[in-house]
């Protein structure tokens, strides 16, 4: 009896130094969501006492509007909210003094403004923010799709154009699963996952953070550490930002829009092995989406998602640039699309 009793005590024991030492993934986020709140709160009292500056705003009928607003916390949606509420539901991103700034970043001093819309006549930068922050989601999604038993590591963060085609999320999963194969199931499985994060419309909180608080974050991880310390050396000033999405706290390499509901439609279309790698069996994970303001015919979404489900790797893109025909129906439109090659960048122009 006392022999069991012991055995019990020693089994109980060497379970919460395996606990200490590996952590489920559930207690992992919870670390690095606790050490992400404790440096926002930080943050937050530099401004102990309120300070007013003058936001000057720019862009179609708002030249010449100014707005007091509150040094270190107004941010660009406080602004917006002041505006109509087309400007709170359609902006995703903003312009402060000309540099790219996250809607839910505070303000520190007074400055231009301009909000960023997918109705802008140049949304080249948004376009760009978008897809960054599409990926964002899939690695949201792929490190809650398993089980608590089976870990998943996100790899360095991936710039993808646009023109790609995909927007991808590395990872390495449990070597438990380096024999799995995800099933076309699977897929609409983290497609509905991903839709789920859509729908409760959750916001990308910025904290630009110094590498030491960023190391705390991903403790955990070798891989994001040498992300942070790479991350930090490319920076200008040394820093580097950290999201929050929920409970997922990640690293990005530039500005997310605003929130998940800014996606429409969505979808996982492929998993691809890259073989063995630093971290163990790479796999890229790849899909397709437009904002909120766009919508695409299902017959060109079709053809979009069979590019998309093609393996992305180093891209080199042309551009091709054809008349747009004078029969402006969908089937001419999907002429134009036929002819064009998977690393092509399609520029249509006007009828002459």
């Amino acid at each position: 009896m006392a022999t069991r009793t012991a055995c019990q005590v020693f089994r109980r024991r060497f379970s919460s130094a395996a606990a200490a030492l590996h952590p489920s993934p559930a207690e992992i986020r919870s670390r690095r969501n606790a050490v992400f709140s404790r440096e926002q709160e930080r943050q937050r009292a530099l401004y102990p006492r309120i300070e007013k500056i003058e936001v000057s705003l720019r862009g179609p009928g708002l030249d010449g509007t100014l707005l007091i607003m509150n040094k270190g916390m107004s941010t660009p949606l406080s602004c917006a909210r002041h505006l109509t509420e087309y400007h709170v539901d359609n902006s995703a991103l903003a312009l402060v003094d000309g540099e790219l700034w996250p809607l839910h970043q505070p303000l520190t001093d007074s400055c231009t403004l301009t909000l960023l819309t997918f109705n802008d006549s140049d949304p080249t930068l948004l376009n760009e923010a978008y897809w960054r922050s599409c990926s964002a989601l899939l690695g949201q999604v792929l490190e809650t799709a398993f089980k608590d038993d089976y870990t998943v590591e996100l790899l360095n963060t991936l710039e993808i154009p646009v023109t790609s085609g995909a927007f991808c999320c590395d990872v390495v999963l449990d070597p438990q699963l380096d024999s799995w194969t995800p099933s076309p199931e699977s897929l609409r499985s983290l497609t509905r996952g991903a839709q789920q994060l859509i729908h409760h419309n959750l916001a990308w909180e910025p904290l630009e953070v110094a590498p030491s608080v960023a190391l705390e974050v991903f403790s955990h991880s070798r891989c994001k550490q040498e992300e942070v310390e790479q991350k930090a050396s490319d920076s200008p000033k040394g820093t580097v930002m950290l999201y929050r999405c929920g409970d997922h706290v990640l690293l990005s390499g530039g500005p997310l829009v605003a929130r998940t509901g800014l996606c429409s439609q969505y979808e996982v279309t492929a998993m691809h092995s890259l073989g063995q790698g630093p971290w163990g069996h790479h796999r890229r994970t790849q899909g397709l989406s437009l904002p909120l303001q766009l919508q695409a015919h299902h017959t060109i979404w079709r053809r979009l998602r069979q590019r998309a489900e093609k393996l992305v790797r180093t891209v080199n893109i042309s551009v091709l640039y054809l008349t747009q025909p004078a029969d402006r129906s969908l089937s001419a439109f999907q002429g134009l699309l036929d002819g064009c090659p998977d690393n092509c960048l399609l520029h249509v122009l006007p009828t002459p």
